[in-house]
């Protein structure tokens, strides 16, 4: 079976939304699109031709394969790797008010979402990689369809947006597979799926019969 992944610039309050630019997802009133600019490096550059500089296919909710749709496919694909990567990948998309796909090699999922991707992931071939696609996110969680998680946080909050963990994610456990810090002080974590959450607890036990009558004798001698 191959890993679904996804790749998310987050802040530091769990905010996905809008991260390239004002204008890719102003919904709710949404002021702070852009936010990633004055962080992305050549750091950060390396570690996304790292990530996106083999074989992958692409699973996309509509407002993000529309937003690639516009850009990706007018990148020269020889002066850069990632488009390349984007370009060459095969490209589901999560939709029900698309009918026509224009972008070469792009796919329309039809049917129950969750069953579809399950079905994706049972097939032979790359990865399948997911960015921005926030709504389709929630259903991969809610259905535990994912199985890496590759994190950049941003050292931002911004109080309000579209959250990555929001009202899809189940309780669950992760595992930390690598991690780096970039100059501008933006952490890049992956991690693994890892079973349920283990709970605890750091209470002191309750003192036995045996125990509570030691204490009442050694105060009694005192």
């Amino acid at each position: 079976m191959r890993k679904l992944i996804v790749l998310t610039f987050i802040t530091l309050d769990g905010v996905m939304q809008a991260p390239g630019g004002p204008e890719e997802d102003p919904t709710g009133g949404f002021k702070y699109g852009g936010w990633v600019a004055g962080y992305f490096d050549d750091f950060l550059g390396k570690v996304m031709d790292k990530q996106m500089g083999h074989p992958f296919d692409l699973l996309l909710g509509r407002k993000t394969y529309e937003i690639f749709a516009a850009h990706w496919p007018y990148v020269k694909t020889n002066e850069d790797p990632i488009a390349a990567g984007i370009n060459n990948a095969k490209k589901y998309v999560a939709s029900k008010t698309l009918k026509k796909l224009d972008w070469s090699n792009s796919e329309l999922i039809k049917g129950e979402i969750a069953e579809e991707v399950k079905r994706l992931k049972e097939q032979d071939g790359p990865e399948i990689q997911v960015h921005g696609s926030g709504n389709l996110i929630q259903t991969l969680l809610k259905h535990d369809l994912v199985d890496e998680l590759w994190l950049k946080i941003f050292p931002i909050t911004l109080g309000r947006g579209k959250r990555l963990f929001a009202e899809g994610t189940i309780p669950g456990g992760f595992k930390l597979l690598e991690s780096e810090i970039s100059p501008s002080g933006v952490i890049v974590a992956s991690y693994a799926r890892a079973g349920e959450v283990k709970t605890g607890s750091f209470a002191l036990e309750p003192p036995t019969e045996v125990e509570l009558a030691r204490r009442k004798r050694l105060k009694e001698e005192e």
